[in-house]
């Protein structure tokens, strides 16, 4: 069982950067495709990034290219979510997720192909 703790969650105000960190418990972690998704009240959870098993791939929502870096460090077993310019509608819960890739380069956008989540933490961007 892997168990992923996330930890940078904030109040931020609009326009601001933050940066979210998920250390995973696994002595096979560049077995692990990685990413983030999120959940506002009300919604369903949806995609933020993705990264491959060996960091080689790496893919993004359409609205939040250009602005959130995702990236990882095998050797450290932690992932990193870098979001910048962030907007009030982007307060939700944000969760780290690890599926077992397949390949790797295989990287997971939907919420019910992942195998492990975090416990999310809140991020809230004030206007």
């Amino acid at each position: 069982q892997v168990q992923l703790v996330e930890s940078g969650g904030a109040l931020v105000q609009a326009g601001a950067s933050l940066r979210l960190s998920c250390v995973a418990s696994t002595r096979t972690f560049s077995d692990y495709a990685m990413g983030w998704f999120r959940q506002a009240p009300g919604k369903e959870r949806e995609f933020v990034a993705a990264v491959s098993a060996l960091g080689g791939s790496i893919d993004y929502s359409d609205s939040v290219k250009g602005r959130f870096t995702i990236s990882r460090d095998n050797g450290k077993n932690m992932v990193y979510l870098e979001m910048n310019r962030l907007k009030p509608e982007e307060s939700a819960v944000y969760y780290c997720a690890a599926r077992r890739a397949t390949s790797y380069v295989s990287m997971y956008r939907r919420a019910h192909e992942i195998d492990h989540w975090g416990q999310g933490p809140q991020v809230t961007v004030s206007s």
